[in-house]
């Protein structure tokens, strides 16, 4: 756990005008937006959805903690995110160009506060009520301002910063699967159990899904229903519910999904992990990328390139860097890590983000990569012990062999069959095969 101390010129609130309070970021108290929105009911609605789950724990609950949502300001948009005490659901409202009437002042990534108040005060805005808002304080009141600080200090866990990453690279495989109206989506998700933590899969049959306790191909996974509460208050406003995972077969494992509403000018989503005691900090699917030396240099050059347009093309930026589409995923990837980048599975496409952690903190907080790289310094791995293919690792007193840099005779590839990513000794493997620096930390060498 780390403490996020955020610092405020006062607190949100909703009087005639809606004024959300920002802390750091581009500016110490940057403004991002002033102006109308369009469809304000939806718009509170949505902002409600995101602050609760910010707010929520969905296994082992536990009283409410609430953590402050992240606020994103592209080019032509806001996008609002945030993860679930127990880091296995990932909110995000998009507040698209029709959304808006109104001028981005800035572009940049900070806090935004969503107090108690603020939100009952929301839960009152009507589709019709028209709502000016401000993202982030008044220019005259940053100048003028001498008194407090309104500052929290929240506990913020670890795996909270480390979901960011891991839920991009999860949902940039996924593809659309099915879309269904908003009538069906009403009477689908209100006939799932509100505290439900089977795992179903939900397959299109007509104009609706239906759901089957086994996967097959087409099918998109459904772990833990009750998961999905957060977004049922929007479908008064919502056109259509779109759903999006990874291709999965008969016989697949448990696997991450988003469940999306939409209207023409708003998109609320929330991406589930595999299971419900699962958080995605602990899915391992950086690990690749962030065990690299190349994608790491890769990084830095797609870091100086990136713009804030509403999404990251991957071909531009291979045509500009000179790089490889999948040399410029690989380094998307790296900076997910540290908030750089995030992924909009609607547009199929990558988001610019900047979040005020560095790669090297996001990297430390992933105890398989450290333990890997302390094996690869130490001398621990013994590529083509066992035959061409096949390496032994010492990690403490035990000797695994690891096949094709890949299966392990770990306990972990025994229990995860590499679900949830590679082992530490498949990793440190990779390292010395590719011949990448394992000496920029010490780390110490345990079984």
């Amino acid at each position: 756990m780390v403490s996020a101390a955020y610092s405020y010129l006062g607190s949100s609130a909703l009087d005639d005008d809606l004024t959300l309070q920002t802390s750091g970021g581009p500016a110490a108290h940057p403004r991002f937006f002033t102006g109308f929105l369009t469809d304000p009911g939806a718009a509170a609605t949505g902002l409600l959805a995101v602050a609760e789950v910010a707010r929520t724990r969905y296994f082992r609950p536990l009283p409410p903690a609430s953590l402050d949502p992240v606020v994103t300001a592209g080019f032509d948009r806001l996008r609002f995110e945030s993860f679930s005490g127990c880091c296995g659901v990932y909110a995000r409202m998009d507040v698209l160009p029709g959304g808006l009437d109104g001028e981005i002042l800035a572009h940049g990534t900070t806090n935004v506060d969503v107090n108690l108040p603020l939100q009952r005060a929301l839960t009152r805005v009507g589709r019709t009520d028209p709502l000016h808002v401000a993202v982030g304080p008044d220019e005259l009141t940053v100048t003028t301002f001498d008194g407090e600080l309104v500052e929290r200090k929240v506990p913020l866990p670890s795996r909270w910063l480390r979901g960011f990453a891991e839920a991009q690279v999860l949902t940039a495989r996924f593809d659309a699967r099915a879309e269904i109206g908003v009538a069906e989506a009403r009477i689908l998700l209100n006939r799932l159990p509100a505290a439900d933590r089977s795992i179903l899969w939900a397959v299109p049959a007509g104009r609706t899904l239906r759901f089957t306790s086994r996967p097959g191909p087409g099918a998109v996974c459904l772990p833990g229903a009750g998961r999905l509460a957060a977004l049922k208050p929007f479908l008064r406003y919502a056109s259509a519910l779109r759903v999006y995972g990874p291709a999965v077969a008969a016989g697949s494992g448990p696997v991450a999904s988003t469940w999306e509403l939409t209207t023409p000018t708003l998109r609320l989503s929330v991406t589930l992990s595999p299971e419900p005691y699962r958080g995605f900090s602990g899915e391992g699917a950086v690990l690749e990328s962030l065990a690299s030396d190349e994608a790491a240099d890769d990084a830095d050059l797609i870091s100086a390139l990136l713009s804030w347009d509403p999404t990251i093309d991957v071909d531009a930026l291979a045509t500009a860097s000179g790089l490889a589409a999948g040399r410029v995923r690989d380094a998307l990837t790296q900076l997910g890590t540290s908030g750089r980048v995030g992924y909009d599975v609607a547009e199929a496409g990558y988001f610019h983000r900047t979040l005020p952690y560095s790669a090297a903190v996001v990297e430390k907080m992933n105890p398989r990569l450290a333990g890997a790289r302390a094996l690869a310094t130490a001398g621990a791995v013994t590529v083509g012990a066992a035959g061409p293919d096949v390496s032994a690792v010492r990690s403490g007193d035990a000797i695994y062999h690891v096949r094709d840099a890949t299966s392990c005779t770990c306990p972990w590839w025994a229990k995860h069959r590499g679900e949830r990513g590679p082992c530490k000794h498949a990793l440190a493997v990779r390292m010395v095969l590719s011949g990448a620096d394992t000496t920029a930390d010490e780390f110490e060498v345990t079984a």
